[in-house]
């Protein structure tokens, strides 16, 4: 096998269809839990005492492909790690607003910082670019907001952790594979069972992979024969490429462009999974401030993450697919993205004067209300989610105020 290229193998394509994206940094947004399919997931073993259970887990791996002493070795001395359950059980309540995260995680210091990350491994970007379609400011944007160009890689053994939260009967069918995965890493000579350290949830590496995206788009970038992203810069840049391409990137198109909005628009059209095209945007009075209207046939989400009077962005195909598919934390995203503009030249964006959004009571008052109008907002929680954002346009549409997703006071009044 041709270790300077993708690594497959058979545990590769058995898991590959299971990633579904990396966890955002705990350093730089509120830990997310890996994705996965909860209500069709299959049922799987959990629970119990411990050496059965690792049984269980090394006759999987076998049965997929791994060597009996890689998981033997990969297994022995797990132990139940109680600090990854108490993170598990602990996940906080992301609450910042897109201005909020936005302008903490963007900082001059971090664009300075990657712009010469990405002149020193220019070589590196320029092929990462030339195989996947992927520029250098994307893969930059996720180095610096998930470890600090890896600062802050998290110091969970990984292996204990992914032990723990498959043992766990909460989640197993999320983590099980990942655990199952991270066995064929130690085979590979990519993971040390001992010393290998991450994230709670199992990623690894300095834009915080998990062991089934490693496996299946793991790029040895240095020629040393491994796939190394806790101390490879090469071997990030073009892994996380590769990834990102597997999300639906196109090579040569825009994600997002900043715009300016007239005070008067369709507002019900705005939000992700509206069906216009860019040119439909420009001819209703959007204006790009770059002024580039080139890609006016795309299909183009107008995305207001605080209402028609603060920033305001076209949101193109590689963010609704790329962007979504690495997390799907609206403001996580769009922050990644504008990151990204930002290392491709875009200016600060314009800050407006958004309305005052509701505290955490209000906007659980406002949901309430939405469910009792037969919204379905996912838990009452203080959170201005997709599903509240929905239901909030729809409702601001019927009562002739301006559908733009945003939560008000005004809104909550009328209802």
């Amino acid at each position: 096998m041709d270790r300077h290229t993708i690594r497959r193998s058979a545990l590769a394509l058995l898991f590959a269809s299971a990633v579904t994206g990396t966890a955002m940094a705990q350093s730089a947004a509120p830990a997310a839990v890996p994705g996965g399919d909860g209500a069709n997931a299959p049922k799987v073993a959990c629970g119990g005492d411990l050496a059965p259970f690792l049984a269980g887990v090394k006759a999987e791996a076998i049965a997929a492909g791994a060597d009996a002493a890689a998981a033997d070795k990969a297994l022995a001395g797990a132990q139940i790690d109680p600090k990854v359950l108490s993170m598990d059980r602990g996940q906080g309540v992301f609450r910042q607003t897109f201005l909020e995260f936005s302008q903490r995680t963007v900082s001059q210091g971090r664009l300075d910082i990657g712009r010469q990350k990405m002149k020193q491994y220019a070589d590196v970007f320029a092929k990462a670019e030339q195989d996947y379609g992927v520029p250098p400011g994307v893969i930059t944007a996720y180095w610096a907001m998930e470890t600090d160009f890896g600062v802050v890689q998290g110091n969970f053994n990984t292996r204990n952790a992914l032990v723990t939260l498959s043992h766990d009967c909460r989640r197993p069918e999320f983590f099980r594979p990942r655990l199952i995965s991270y066995i064929e890493m130690v085979q590979h000579g990519d993971a040390d069972p001992n010393t290998t350290t991450g994230a709670w949830a199992g990623e690894i590496g300095q834009t915080q992979m998990l062991p089934p995206s490693i496996i299946a788009y793991g790029v040895d970038g240095d020629g040393d024969g491994h796939v190394n992203l806790k101390t490879s810069a090469p071997d990030v840049i073009l892994t996380t490429a590769r990834y990102i391409q597997s999300l639906g990137f196109q090579r040569g198109q825009p994600w997002l462009q900043e715009v300016t909005v007239p005070e008067s628009l369709p507002w019900e059209k705005s939000g992700i999974g509206g069906m216009l095209t860019a040119g439909d945007w420009f001819k209703l009075g959007v204006k790009p401030r770059d002024g580039n209207t080139n890609f006016g046939s795309l299909s183009a989400a107008l995305i207001l993450p605080q209402g028609r009077k603060g920033p305001a962005f076209l949101a193109y195909p590689n963010y609704t697919n790329a962007y979504l598919g690495w997390n799907q934390s609206f403001v996580y995203t769009t922050s990644a993205a504008y990151f990204a503009t930002r290392f491709a030249g875009a200016p600060p964006y314009n800050k407006g004067a958004p309305e005052p959004g509701l505290n955490d009571a209000d906007m659980k008052a406002l949901q309430t209300k939405l469910v009792a109008r037969g919204y379905d907002v996912g838990k009452i929680d203080g959170i201005l989610g997709s599903g509240t954002r929905v239901a909030i346009q729809k409702e601001q549409f019927r009562l002739g105020l301006p559908a733009d997703g945003w939560a008000t006071t005004a809104l909550l009044n009328a209802l």
